[in-house]
C-alpha cells in the first residue's frame, strides 16, 4: 500500500476514534447534581434539559462526523478527487484557473453535503431547547451570502497561492505567508463594516443609562471607542453574547439585544470590561502574532509536498498540479494542526483568566460579573461540568465555575 495513503488513512481513523472517546467522556463525566454555586439560577427541570441538550448535541455531531469519514473514505479510495480534477481540466483553462474550478468544486459539494446538517440542527434540535429564531427565509439567505463571499475571499486567496507556487520557486512559501498574513489583517478592518452587517443589523445603542455606563468606563480605561451597537441577534436565536470588532479608535461594541434584555446594567459592563481587558492585556495583538506564526509553519512545511509524486499516487490522481497538493497537504497537516490548536486553546484560557482579573479589579463589582457569567451560561444551556480531556482539547475559554473560583480567589 502507498505509505502516503497509509499514513492519511491512519490520521483519519486516529482522529475521529480520539473524537468519539473526547466525546463520550465528556457525557458521561456531566454531573447530574446541580452544582451549589447554580442554584437559584437553575431549578431542577432546567438543569436536567441542559443534560438533554448536551447529549443530544453529541449524538448528534458523532453521527455527523461518522458520516464525513465514511464519505471521506469512500471518496479517497474510490478516486474522486481525479474524478473532479478531469472536470476543471476538461475547460481548457490555464494553471490558475483550474486550480480555482477544482477547488470551487469541492467546495460546492462540501457545502451541499453540509446544508443537511445544518438544517437539522437548526430546525430541530436548536428549536427543540427553545433556541432558534431563524426562519427558513434567512437559513437560505445565509447559505447564499456565505458562499458568495466563501468564493470571492477563497478566489483571492488561492489565485495568490497558486501564482506564488507557479513563479517564485523555493522561496514562494515565503511569499505566500506574506501575502495571505496581510490579506488576513485586512480582512480584520472591513469585517466590521463590510462583512459583519452583511448578516446582522447593527443600530447605535439608544441613550440611557446602560449607554452612559458603557461610555463612562471606556473613558476612565482610555479606551477609544467609534460607537457601542447593538446586533439583531434575536433573528437567529435566543442565545447571548458580546463581542468587539475593529481596531484603534475604530474600535466598536457590539451587544446582542438578547443579552440587552436579560442583564442589568452593572452585568454587561461587567462582560464589556472582560472584553476591554483583552485588549488592555494585549491578547488581541498576541494572537495575530500567534497566527502569523502558525500560518508561516504550514507554508513552510507545505513547500516540501507540492507535486509529490507519491503523495498524488495515494489519491490515484492522474496529473500533478499546485492546487491538488494545496488539498492533499491538508491531511498530512491535521496532526500538526491538532497540536497548534491544543497550544492556542492553553494560551486562550489563560488570557481569559487575565481578563476576568482585569473586569473584576478596574470595574470593581465582581458579583455582578459572576451573575453576568451564571446567566449566560444557563440561558445558553451550557455545560457546567465538561470532562478535563475535552477542556484540554477543545475549549478556548476556562469552564464556567473554574472561572467563578478564580475570580472569588481574587475579592
Amino acid at each position: 500500500m502507498n505509505i502516503y495513503l497509509l499514513i492519511i488513512l491512519s490520521i483519519i481513523a486516529i482522529e475521529y476514534l480520539l473524537n468519539l472517546i473526547v466525546e463520550r467522556l465528556n457525557v458521561k463525566h456531566a454531573s447530574g447534581d446541580l452544582p451549589c454555586e447554580f442554584e437559584g439560577f437553575y431549578d431542577a427541570q432546567k438543569y436536567k434539559l441542559a443534560q438533554f441538550y448536551l447529549k443530544e448535541n453529541t449524538n448528534f455531531h458523532l453521527i455527523k462526523d461518522t458520516i464525513s469519514v465514511i464519505i471521506t473514505l469512500i471518496f479517497i479510495l474510490a478516486g474522486g478527487f481525479n474524478f473532479i480534477d478531469n472536470i476543471a481540466r476538461s475547460f481548457n483553462q490555464g494553471p490558475i484557473v483550474t486550480g480555482l474550478i477544482f477547488t470551487g468544486i469541492l467546495g460546492i459539494v462540501l457545502q451541499l453535503l453540509s446544508i443537511p446538517f445544518s438544517a437539522y440542527h437548526t430546525f430541530v434540535i436548536e428549536a427543540k431547547y427553545g433556541f432558534n429564531k431563524t426562519t427558513l427565509k434567512t437559513f437560505i439567505s445565509d447559505i447564499i451570502k456565505g458562499l458568495i463571499l466563501t468564493i470571492i475571499i477563497g478566489a483571492i486567496v488561492l489565485s495568490i497561492i497558486f501564482w506564488f507556487f507557479y513563479a517564485a520557486g523555493s522561496f514562494a512559501w515565503i511569499y505566500c505567508w506574506i501575502a495571505v498574513t496581510l490579506f488576513q489583517l485586512f480582512l480584520l478592518f472591513i469585517a466590521p463594516v463590510v462583512i459583519m452587517p452583511l448578516f446582522n443589523k447593527y443600530t447605535p445603542l439608544e441613550d440611557g443609562e446602560l449607554k452612559s455606563a458603557i461610555e463612562n468606563y471606556a473613558k476612565e480605561q482610555k479606551f477609544a471607542l467609534a460607537g457601542v451597537f447593538k446586533m439583531d441577534a434575536s433573528k437567529r436565536s435566543t442565545k447571548s453574547n458580546a463581542f468587539f470588532t475593529g481596531f484603534g479608535k475604530f474600535r466598536r461594541i457590539a451587544l446582542f439585544d438578547t443579552l440587552i434584555q436579560k442583564h442589568t446594567t452593572d452585568e454587561l459592563v461587567s462582560v464589556l470590561a472582560h472584553e476591554i481587558g483583552h485588549y488592555k492585556k494585549k491578547h488581541f495583538i498576541k494572537g495575530i502574532i500567534l497566527s502569523v506564526i502558525t500560518t508561516g509553519i504550514m507554508f513552510f512545511i507545505l513547500s516540501f509536498f507540492i507535486n509529490n509524486k507519491g503523495l498524488f499516487d495515494a489519491f490515484k490522481m492522474q496529473n500533478l498540479s499546485i492546487y491538488a497538493s494545496l488539498i492533499f497537504f491538508g491531511f498530512l497537516y491535521s496532526p500538526i494542526n491538532l497540536f497548534i490548536s491544543i497550544f492556542s486553546n492553553i494560551i486562550s484560557r489563560k488570557h481569559e483568566y487575565e481578563a476576568d482579573d482585569f473586569a473584576v479589579k478596574t470595574y470593581n463589582k465582581p458579583e455582578s460579573f459572576i451573575t453576568a457569567l451564571k446567566k449566560l451560561t444557563v440561558d445558553n444551556l451550557s455545560n457546567l461540568t465538561p470532562h478535563p480531556l475535552k477542556v484540554f482539547l477543545d475549549y478556548s475559554h476556562p469552564p464556567v465555575l473554574k472561572r467563578i473560583e478564580a475570580i472569588r480567589e481574587r475579592v
